[in-house]
Order: C-alpha cells, then structure tokens, then sequence
C-alpha cells in the first residue's frame, strides 16, 4: 500500500516539474517578443548605410510604433 502511494507522489512531482519547466520556456518566449522593433532592428546592425536605413524602415513597418505598443506614449 505505501509503495502505491510513493508511486503516485512520485508521479504527481514529476507532473508538477513538466508544467513549471513549460511555463518558465512560455516566459521566456513571451518576454523576447516585448520589443518588436528592437529584436528586428537588431538584425539591421553591421550593414552598410543604405542597407541598414531600408532594413530599419521594414523594422517600423513590420513593427509599428513601438512607443504605442510599449505604452511609453507622453
């Protein structure tokens, strides 16, 4: 009878670790994507003048106006 329930201790610890470590990756996930223009713009560093203005210009248009989506308007 206690090798059963040392079973499903043990089952219920393992179930309890699936989920926390799923939640800390779904964290993770969600805070890369807090600054769109920032993670795109990234992209653009090194290239030369032209190419890093055409590629800042996709950031803003694929990302809008950051100041809008981070709240930082005023």
């Amino acid at each position: 009878m206690e090798k059963k329930k040392m079973n499903s201790v043990a089952a219920m610890a393992m179930v309890f670790l699936i989920l926390l470590s799923a939640n800390i990756d779904t964290v993770g996930v969600a805070a890369q994507g807090v600054n769109c223009y920032d993670n795109c713009n990234t992209g653009c560093a090194g290239l030369p003048s032209k190419q890093y203005i055409k590629c800042d210009k996709k950031c803003h248009k694929r990302c809008g106006d950051d100041d809008k989506i981070d709240g930082n308007v005023g």
